[in-house]
Formats: structure tokens, C-alpha cells, sequence
């Protein structure tokens, strides 16, 4: 098996990695995190003038075109540095220009597409609910009626982040409740997030402060039939390929952390000094930075086979679950390590090692709990479904 990057992956990549050392190096990714009110345009703004919001879309409406290998680069690249702030490019790619861009009709892509690749237009995720989390279809209470040219949405959706200065939102909702399993009955709607009857409320938490993660309440929001995305009432069945996806970006992160991490803990040990010495002689030191180097190398080999299957079409579901498990696990045990190496500097927020913590905490939760990627890991086995 060959494990070596295409000459225009190579390339791709290291040209990302010297603009994120001279456009967003890690002593401005701590500004704009501590900057928690505030949602990073400039962030965003140098994405656009890079391209990187076009990375994935055809140049026919604009794009840089590149395959999944080549977004999941530009992931770890940003996140090396950016760590969860890096989902200011993500989520905008997945809800945007991936959705549209699978499932969207002509006319929507022709819309839409350019607008994300230009930058001109921010997305967001608004699909997990108050009640729902993990059991996102169980806890489903968002509804959608039929009107005159369009449908009438009501409900409450949490945790959309950038929900707050998105344009358009990727919304789920009940179209029929007439219905067999959970799953069947669901619409996908392509919500433009100004509509009157939309109130959004940003709320506090752990991580990925800046960004912003919100509620959204629709109340009585009149969506045109014209943004339905793909088939009404099987949502379930179109998101499915887009799900892999994600958890895919999510192990591209994940890595990008750990390439962060390790590479701090090696200019630390290196430079500190106790007891007379360098700490990087220390014995337990240097097993904690194997560890992470080897998690570093280990999760790469799992990121690029995932990702090189769905390249080739193949069906990586669950490849991408035990991607996202181990990744994320990987990540945060890194992390914690980090802070361990740099003691008090570690928890100091001078340092990056308790923003890589924080940002790498969510992934074992979002945007599927690793406990329920571990049910899915096993019913692929053979194995009865537990819940």
C-alpha cells in the first residue's frame, strides 16, 4: 500500500502550512479566542482571500475544485494552529458547500455555490435539539406544514454554531408524522437565518468560544418550496454520505490538534529547564511525548485510508466512526498530556495547551457522542443494536 501523497497533495499542503505560520499563528488564534463576544470575521476574511471556501467546489461555479483528501489537508493544516476555530471554515464547508453541493439542485448549486466559494456567504448546522442531543430523530420536535409555495417551520434547535452571522441555516425538520420508523418523514430546509420569525440566542461554553453556538427558535418561519434541499420526507437518507464526511473533517481536525500539541511540547521540553537540567531528559517526559507521537502517526494512517475510500466512492461508514472515535480520544489525551509537560504553563492561558484541551473535549461528544459511534462500531459487527 502506498501511503504517500500525490505531488499535488504535497505541494497543496505545505503551501497551507506556511500561510497559516504567516496568516494565523497561534499567539493570534489565542486573541481571537479570548475575543469570546466577537465572531472572527478577519478570520474568515483571510480564508476568503485565500480561496479556501471554494477548496471542494467545482470551478465551474468558482471553486478551487480538490477532492476530499485535499479539504481534509487544509483541515489539519488550519487546526495545527487554529485548533476549533478552525470549524470558521468547516461548517460553512459542510453545510454549505458540501450539502448544496451533493444534493442540490442545479439551480441551488448555480445559486449558492459561487457565493460560498467568493466567501460571500456563511452557513450553519441547525439540527440537534433541546431534548434530542445523541437521539437527534427520538427527540425531533421541530415540525414543517405544507403552505402555499412553501412550508411553515416551528421549533427550537441548540448548539448551531455561528447560527449567529450565518446567512442561511441547514435545517431538519418533521414533514410527516405518518410514518414507519423515526428516520422516514423528515425534510432538509435551506433556511435563509434573517427570516422574520427566526430569534437567535448565542449561549456560553467551554471552547471554540469566538465562533459563537446558539439556540434557534423558528417560529412560524415561512420557507419557499425553492429552498428544500433534495427529496421531501427523506432527509435521513440524503444526509448520510455528507455524515461520513463529517466525521472524516472531525479526524482531520483532530490531528491538526495533535500536530499543534506535539509540536509544542517538543519546543518546551527543549527549552525549560529544572533540577539543573533540560526537562527533555526527563525519562516520563519523553515517554508522554512518544505517546503523542505516536497518536499523531496513528490516526494519521486511519485519516488518509478514510478519506482515500471515500475518494474512491467505497463505503466508509464505518471506517469514518472509528476515525472519529479514536481521533477524538486521541486529540484530548494529548492535549491533557500537553498540559501535564508545560505544568502551569499548561493551564495558563498564555499557552495553547488548554485551548487544544478545550477545543479537542467537544469532539468526543459532538457531533455524535463517542458512546453511540461505539454502538454503531459494533452493530456493524454483527452485533444487537443496544438501544
Amino acid at each position: 500500500m502506498d501511503f504517500e501523497l500525490p505531488e499535488e497533495h504535497r505541494a497543496f499542503r505545505d503551501m497551507v502550512r506556511r500561510w497559516v505560520d504567516t496568516e494565523c499563528p497561534k499567539a493570534w488564534a489565542r486573541q481571537l479566542e479570548a475575543d469570546e463576544h466577537n465572531y472572527p470575521h478577519a478570520l474568515w476574511d483571510k480564508f476568503s482571500d485565500a480561496g479556501f471556501h471554494g477548496v471542494g467546489i467545482s470551478e465551474d461555479f468558482g471553486g478551487q475544485g480538490g477532492d476530499v483528501l485535499m479539504q481534509m489537508l487544509l483541515a489539519r493544516e488550519l487546526a495545527r494552529s487554529l485548533g476549533g476555530l478552525a470549524w470558521i471554515w468547516g461548517i460553512t464547508s459542510f453545510a454549505g458547500s458540501k450539502s448544496i453541493g451533493l444534493y442540490g439542485t442545479p439551480e441551488q448549486q448555480a445559486k449558492y455555490l459561487p457565493e460560498i466559494a467568493a466567501g460571500r456567504l456563511k452557513a450553519a448546522i441547525s439540527f440537534t435539539e433541546p431534548g434530542g442531543g445523541t437521539d437527534l430523530l427520538g427527540g425531533m420536535t421541530t415540525r414543517a406544514e405544507k403552505a402555499d409555495g412553501g412550508w411553515v417551520l416551528n421549533g427550537e434547535k441548540i448548539w448551531s454554531s455561528s447560527a449567529h452571522v450565518a446567512d442561511y441555516l441547514l435545517c431538519i425538520a418533521r414533514t410527516d408524522s405518518n410514518v414507519e420508523k423515526r428516520h422516514q418523514g423528515l425534510t432538509l430546509f435551506w433556511v435563509p437565518a434573517k427570516s422574520e420569525g427566526i430569534k437567535i440566542t448565542p449561549l456560553a461554553k467551554l471552547g471554540m468560544r469566538s465562533m459563537g453556538s446558539c439556540t434557534v427558535v423558528y417560529d412560524n418561519v415561512f420557507v419557499a418550496d425553492a429552498d428544500v434541499l433534495a427529496e421531501p420526507n427523506r432527509a435521513w437518507h440524503t444526509l448520510l454520505p455528507t455524515l461520513n464526511n463529517e466525521r472524516i473533517m472531525v479526524g482531520a481536525f483532530c490531528l491538526g490538534v495533535i500536530d499543534g500539541i506535539l509540536e509544542d511540547a517538543l519546543a518546551y521540553v527543549m527549552q525549560r529547564k529544572a533540577f539543573g537540567k533540560y526537562i527533555g531528559q526527563f525519562q516520563i517526559l519523553q515517554h508522554y511525548i512518544a505517546d503523542i507521537a505516536t497518536m499523531q502517526q496513528t490516526t494519521e494512517l486511519l485519516l488518509h485510508h478514510c478519506a482515500a475510500k471515500q475518494v474512491r466512492g467505497e463505503n466508509v461508514g464505518n471506517d469514518a466512526n472509528m476515525l472519529k472515535l479514536f481521533a477524538s480520544e486521541n486529540a484530548n489525551k494529548a492535549a491533557d498530556m500537553g498540559i501535564q509537560i508545560l505544568g502551569g504553563m499548561g493551564y495558563s492561558a498564555e499557552t495553547d495547551m488548554q485551548r487544544y484541551w478545550r477545543d479537542s473535549r467537544l469532539w468526543r461528544i459532538g457531533p455524535v457522542t463517542n458512546e453511540m459511534v461505539r454502538n454503531g462500531i459494533a452493530e456493524a459487527l454483527g452485533l444487537p443494536r443496544s438501544f
